[in-house]
């Protein structure tokens, strides 16, 4: 008797039978390094007035003698809850390598790989052209249960093309578009929305609209699936402005940290959404001076990372394989297919798809 019991228990508690999760939520930050992500603020950066201004004070904001230190003072929530919670991968310092496949290395070849598993190399530009190729929140949107609770926000205005909102009907709000007449909240974040400042243009929304934007959204409509894209960070950077870069990536893991604490007070979310965490592309790393820029003529902008938690995602914390130097890599066409495995789908479509992350979802 006790042996069945047992058999049951471990039968029980094996990965092949983890219940998918029932929501996902995916977040890009455009163009933040793995450098910064698993080691903190870079010296030569940080206390260089030329990409600092007031390096006194981004010293205190984001220094400290060791790079667990840094870095746990730039992104708190990712290094104290997901990294204890969920999987990270990218570190290359630990032979941790993730990368995109497009040959381009900037950013709409790189959502279009994020988000379809393809690096398609019809997509060679920035411009606002409707993605031709479904996408994995496209494919979800189809699957029974999911029609019309897939959503998409996101700061700069060429998301809404690369999630093709006009054929899969996936509810887009991107950059200073106007919002429907509502009242309350959602009132006030359409007035911010119309009157602050638009240093970056009209095609970008300061990230922090986005994200209250988005949280309104979850409120009221309790999507199943959501993309949440902010773009700051590459702006910042292209300006060379690396402790408001910082400061922006710093402010983005709070917002991460206060959605988190409202999906678990939340029924519908609580103990059943998985998030996952990347970037569009890296940047530049040496020469300093390259760091404001990414694409092929910048050595190393290949290089990105993904973070991933919840319901589904084993808890094994940061990816160690150990230094090879002709190790195991992961790539961005991967997370399409990932994310539909965590919630027990196969992302099929009329193009190549890449194989979903195994240690991710429960697999390896």
């Amino acid at each position: 008797m006790r042996s069945i019991l047992f058999f049951l228990t471990l039968l029980l508690s094996s990965p092949l039978l983890a219940q998918p999760a029932e929501n996902l939520i995916l977040v890009t930050l455009d163009g933040v390094r793995w450098q910064d992500v698993f080691t903190g603020a870079d010296s030569s950066l940080l206390f260089d007035p030329v990409y600092s201004r007031d390096t006194a004070a981004a010293r205190k904001a984001f220094w400290a003698n060791t790079p667990a230190e840094r870095r746990e003072r730039f992104m708190p929530f990712l290094w104290t809850t997901l990294a204890k919670q969920g999987q990270l991968y990218g570190n290359r310092k630990l032979g941790s390598k993730m990368n995109v496949s497009n040959p381009h290395w900037f950013s709409y070849p790189g959502y279009n790989e994020i988000l379809s598993g393809y690096a398609d190399d019809r997509i060679k530009s920035n411009d606002k052209i409707d993605n031709p190729n479904v996408t994995v929140l496209e494919f979800i949107n189809q699957q029974p249960g999911f029609t019309g609770k897939v959503a998409a926000f996101s700061s700069w205005d060429v998301i809404e093309a690369a999630v093709n909102e006009k054929r899969s009907g996936i509810y887009a709000s991107s950059a200073n578009e106007a919002s429907r007449p509502a009242t309350g909240p959602d009132s006030l974040l359409a007035d911010m929305t119309r009157l602050l400042p638009r240093p970056f243009g009209d095609g970008v929304r300061a990230d922090m609209l986005t994200y209250f934007t988005a949280r309104q959204y979850i409120r009221e409509k309790r999507p199943r699936v959501l993309f949440l894209s902010f773009d700051e960070t590459d702006d910042l950077a292209h300006a060379g402005q690396y402790a408001e870069h910082l400061q922006m990536v710093q402010s983005i893991d709070r917002y991460l940290s206060d959605l988190w604490q409202l999906l678990q007070s939340m029924p519908q979310y609580a103990g059943k959404t998985a998030m996952l965490i990347t970037t569009d592309h890296g940047r530049g790393h040496t020469p300093k001076a390259r760091w404001k820029d990414h694409g092929t003529k910048t050595a190393d902008s290949y290089q990105i990372w993904l973070a991933a938690m919840g319901t589904g995602v084993a808890t094994t914390g940061e990816s160690t394989p150990g230094e090879q130097k002709n190790g195991p890599v992961l790539y961005q066409n991967q997370i399409a297919a990932t994310l539909a495995k965590l919630l027990g789908l196969t992302f099929t479509a009329d193009h190549p798809v890449g194989a979903p992350i195994d240690r991710v979802t429960g697999d390896k």
